[in-house]
């Protein structure tokens, strides 16, 4: 156990380093989730750490401060960002903000301050009978506000709640899809023994052959997102667009218990079955997206299945597990036993509450007995089976495989994979795009959460172009 008492002769270092991950790195933790100013491929090479790390602790400078927690901060932004699409209300959102702020930002009064949002608008307003429109965007912006209210839960004093608010929200979003014109079209893909539920909009019922876009979400994202980036922008230029849940995501994780797998081609491979049999779909110009940590996913099923078109990484992800801080990764070695006891003997003991709570919530998606103890309130013990699975996602090795065109996308002030999209864009061999989006028009940071408006006319201008040949 050499390992073991080397760290503990510097267990106050490890100690202060977990402390930390309150302020700047519990942000990185915490991870969720762009393109006037962007810059094109041809332009200079930027350095492979051109983006700038988060700030140590405190809100992140250069964007709009909802809260003084940088975690929070992020997530607020995501949801004020999906006002542009209909899936949030600005004046809902920093009322919620300002009420959040009023009683004490902690995961608790976040939680049910969104929570509460979110019921209020499943529900018509009091002597009013709203019409279709109005039912149907009031369901959007509730799932949006009970996914806000779902990320934060973990550290909330009613933990066990995950599972139901889970289905709050996905009510309202099958409600939002019921009421679609026309309403999406829903299925259940063959996957294992959890089929993947997903639902596939389109611009009208007319049969048309149409290219068609599959949105990836990434580790913590909700569908309510991929109506932010992508679904809404795809539909507006008259394409298809499908939303799917993957292990580790939505109903797979939440209810089915079925975590990630580093072989995401099994996941999008039936997924483009399902729609190459479809003759509304034009089987030649199918394009796949990855948003967050879906930006190593669908580069990993992109390089396995060549019926993709064309692939857009948001931002390009190489290792997810570098996406944790390197005081977490070190607590990684070979050994199982060894690492669980490091974990549990030195770590765990240490931990403050916001960073035992943003664990909990990072590492779920990788482990259901993580998940089930989350939900109880207690720590995992096995921290070495999720850690493994997550270092097994890296891509680096295959992405030299992908011949599709690939556009990789970057941002100013990066948090969560600052580099690696730039690394991914210099590994692809085949036709190949890289845009970075910046502070100067605030589609900064993981994402962009204040712009994904200017995110999918990136996207989605990219896309006409290579799908169309225009």
């Amino acid at each position: 156990m050499t390992h073991v008492s080397s760290d503990r002769a510097s267990g106050t270092s490890r100690r202060t380093a977990l402390a930390g991950l309150v302020g700047g790195a519990g942000a990185v933790l915490a991870a969720g989730c762009s393109p006037s100013g962007a810059s094109p491929v041809n332009a200079p090479t930027p350095s492979p750490t051109a983006s700038a790390p988060a700030p140590a602790a405190g809100a992140t400078p250069g964007v709009m401060t909802l809260f003084k927690d940088p975690a929070f901060n992020f997530n607020g932004l995501l949801a004020l960002g999906g006002s542009g699409y209909g899936a949030a209300e600005v004046g809902e959102v920093l009322t919620a903000v300002n009420a959040v702020n009023k009683a004490g930002l902690s995961a608790q009064t976040y939680t049910e301050t969104f929570r509460k949002l979110g019921d209020q608008l499943k529900e018509a307003p009091e002597g009013a009978k709203p019409g279709t429109e109005t039912t149907r965007f009031r369901a959007l912006r509730a799932s949006q506000y009970y996914a806000q209210a779902l990320f934060f839960v973990l550290g909330s004093d009613d933990p066990g709640s995950e599972e139901q608010l889970y289905k709050s929200g996905r009510g309202a979003w099958d409600r939002f899809c019921e009421l679609s014109h026309p309403a999406a079209v829903t299925a259940n893909v063959p996957y294992g023994r959890s089929p993947l539920p997903v639902w596939f909009f389109r611009p009208d019922e007319s049969g048309e052959r149409r290219p068609t876009v599959i949105l990836t979400n990434g580790s913590d994202g909700q569908n309510v997102d991929m109506w932010t980036y992508g679904v809404a922008a795809a539909l507006g230029r008259g394409w298809n667009a499908l939303v799917y849940d993957g292990p580790g995501q939505g109903q797979l994780l939440f209810v089915d218990r079925v975590v990630f797998t580093p072989r995401w081609e099994t996941v999008v491979t039936p997924i483009v079955d399902w729609l190459a049999a479809r003759s509304d779909v034009d089987a030649g110009k199918i394009a796949l997206t990855g948003l967050s940590m879906g930006g190593c996913l669908a580069p990993r099923a992109a390089a396995f299945e060549s019926r993709i078109a064309a692939l857009v990484a948001m931002p390009g992800v190489l290792a997810p597990w570098l996406g944790f801080p390197p005081e977490i990764r070190k607590i990684l070695t070979p050994d199982k036993e060894e690492t669980n006891t490091i974990w549990n003997k030195e770590v765990v003991p240490e931990l403050p509450p916001s960073a035992a709570a943003t664990l909990k919530k990072r590492i779920e998606p990788f482990s259901v007995p993580a998940m089930l103890d989350a939900r109880e309130g207690k720590m995992f013990t096995d921290f070495s089976t999720p850690a493994k699975l997550i270092e097994s996602l890296d891509i680096t090795s295959v992405v030299g495989r992908i011949t599709m065109p690939t556009l990789v996308l970057d941002y100013d002030d990066e948090q969560f994979y600052p580099g690696q999209p730039r690394q991914m864009f210099d590994k692809l061999t085949g036709p190949k795009d890289y845009v970075k989006l910046t502070a100067a028009t605030g589609a900064q940071l993981h994402c962009s959460p204040m712009a994904p408006q200017q995110h999918c006319e990136v996207v989605f201008d990219w896309l006409q172009e290579k799908l169309s040949g225009s």
